[in-house]
């Protein structure tokens, strides 16, 4: 193994720079050594490279937080991966102590720290991880689809707060790839009619590949008439996966339905009107990461019933990250793999 490597350092300020770094080595007991082989470029990341951040990072560490990877090397307490196997990393690094960890919560950790964002992560060929991090997979599940795990996990964990029951109606909000997965496991879980909101008529086709019933655009038509035009009441669930239209969710949700926000913005300001929200009973849900589900995404990924690779639209060497940075903000990607 060489001891330097180019990795995709952020610089602070909304740079992002390939730099030579250190190859990192196991030291602690619990690291675990691993040979990246795909990383999902992710709305977070292009958030945290905006002026000014819409979330924030710290400078000087390697970025990437949705990566699969090969087992290397392991440290000398860790037993449940071993050298060669593959495996998906959990980048949210929680304390375990804290009296949000002790309850379960580990999700809302009071000392959460995240790889790939706060520590190092997966924008380079080898990557250092605490041992609980670490998820095995199948290898027979590609590492760009594999990379999907972290995001799937987060998704899931939304999904169990709305509690689904086939046959209610469901509108997305937005279709970037939080929503599209949204939208595959409505579809799955039998949701009828199921809709989208989306501007973008490049995102809107991916939205119907993933069986979205009817995908409106509400620089064309007004989004609340037509959801109730498809729903007649209203949907029974709505999904916010842009992290800023609660106003509009509020608008489009039945008396009694569930709102679930899942998306984020450090900016987003809604005016809400907290009279609709008691005298409708409407339930608003925060949504945030993942909390023990990345099993089941892992299960979900290796099942192959779903097609969740089709949402991996590019693949990119390093080298090439900020195109894939720019095909994002462009609107002209959905999901871009970076192998490193």
């Amino acid at each position: 193994m060489t001891q330097t490597m180019r990795a995709a350092v952020f610089e602070g300020e909304g740079r992002l720079g390939i730099r030579e770094v250190d190859v990192p080595r196991v030291g602690a007991p619990d690291d675990v050594l691993l040979a990246v082989r795909a990383a999902g470029i992710c709305g977070t990341d292009v958030h945290i490279l905006a002026v000014p951040p819409g979330h924030p990072a710290t400078a000087g560490v390697v970025m990437g937080h949705e990566y699969a990877a090969d087992v290397l090397a392991v440290g000398d307490r860790v037993d449940h991966v071993h050298p060669g196997d593959r495996v998906v990393v959990d980048p949210s690094v929680w304390c375990g102590t804290c009296a949000y960890c002790q309850m379960g919560l580990t999700n809302l950790c009071d000392r959460m720290t995240g790889i790939g964002i706060f520590r190092h992560g997966g924008f380079a060929p080898f990557s250092l991880v605490p041992a609980r991090a670490v998820y095995r997979i199948a290898a027979s599940v590609a590492p760009e689809t594999a990379a999907l795990a972290e995001p799937l996990a987060d998704v899931v964990n939304g999904l169990s707060k709305v509690r689904v029951v086939p046959g209610e109606s469901a509108l997305v909000l937005g279709a970037g790839p939080i929503g599209l997965l949204f939208t595959l496991l409505l579809r799955a879980a039998g949701v009828s009619p199921l809709l989208v909101a989306e501007v973008s008529s490049f995102r809107a086709g991916h939205a119907a590949a993933c069986g979205a019933d009817l995908i409106i655009n509400p620089k064309d038509v007004d989004l609340a008439a037509a959801v109730r035009r498809a729903t007649v009441l209203g949907a029974d669930v709505v999904v916010d996966a842009v992290g800023m239209l609660l106003e509009d969710a509020l608008r489009c949700v039945r008396k009694g339905g569930r709102v679930l926000l899942f998306g984020m913005h450090e900016h987003a300001r809604p005016a809400v009107k907290q009279y609709d929200i008691t005298k409708y009973e409407i339930q608003i849900l925060g949504t945030y990461i993942a909390r023990g589900t990345f099993p089941l995404a892992i299960r979900l990924l290796e099942a192959g019933r779903i097609d969740f690779g089709a949402l991996v639209t590019h693949r990119l060497p390093l080298t090439r990250i900020h195109d894939g940075i720019d095909l994002l903000r462009q609107g002209q990607a959905v999901k871009v793999a970076i192998l490193p």
